[in-house]
């Protein structure tokens, strides 16, 4: 089965939809930053806040918060303190004061234990997807997961992706896993790429395209053409 290889083409049909030119990242990519920037300065709920300065940082801002904050959680005890939130926000590049990272806590909070379900911050912070978006998504997932477990590996990929027609393997450059390798890079944080690829991490991925596309049945179409659903 050939999967078109590149996540980014899922963006790349979208650009095309609207005429717009690709040149590195998308201009409809910038463009989204731009009116997610312009929100920004309008903003005042503490948490959308938040949302917003990751979305500024691309379709997978989110995404790379998340893997920050689980590599934070040495005790893998999956909720957070005030400490590691706060230092997980600056480690991330995510400039807030004291003050206003208490708001976003105080918010997240709810039960007043000092700490914040991981799970629950990722839900709060992901924008909005319809259920539809989301289990076509899964659908993706569903289908590159052979072994099942809830996570993407290199040896998930043999049988379902292509690696023979990357111009790196056609060169000789490349074996067929480095090959499977770079594909689920493009899911993963930049700041801790282990070849692993979560569903949370999928779905956080998605999540910063799904922000910037307004039409539900075009969004489902995207994914359905990408993943040869």
């Amino acid at each position: 089965i050939y999967i078109r290889t590149e996540a980014y083409h899922f963006y790349l049909q979208y650009v095309k939809r609207k005429a717009v030119r690709m040149a590195g990242t998308s201009d409809h990519e910038q463009e989204a930053v731009l009116k997610v920037k312009q929100q920004l300065e309008q903003c005042k709920d503490p948490v959308e806040k938040l949302r917003l300065r990751c979305l500024a940082r691309g379709a997978s801002g989110i995404k790379g918060l998340s893997r920050t904050f689980r590599i934070m959680d040495d005790d893998n005890n999956k909720s957070l303190n005030f400490h590691e939130f706060f230092k997980g926000l600056h480690d991330y590049g995510i400039s807030v004061d004291k003050e206003e990272a208490q708001l976003v806590f105080h918010q997240l909070d709810k039960d007043g234990s000092g700490a914040i379900d991981f799970e629950e911050f990722l839900q709060a912070l992901r924008p909005p997807m319809p259920e539809a978006r989301i289990q076509i998504v899964n659908k993706a997932f569903q289908k590159l997961d052979t072994s099942g477990d809830g996570i993407v590996t290199v040896e998930d990929l043999h049988g379902v992706y292509n690696a023979t027609q990357h111009k790196k393997f056609k060169s000789g450059e490349w074996t067929e896993d480095q090959v499977f390798r770079e594909f689920l890079d493009k899911f993963d944080s930049p700041y801790n790429k282990d070849g692993k690829v979560t569903w949370e991490e999928f779905l956080n991925y998605y999540s910063g395209f799904s922000a910037s596309i307004d039409n539900d049945a075009y969004f489902i179409q995207m994914v359905k053409t990408a993943w040869k659903l």
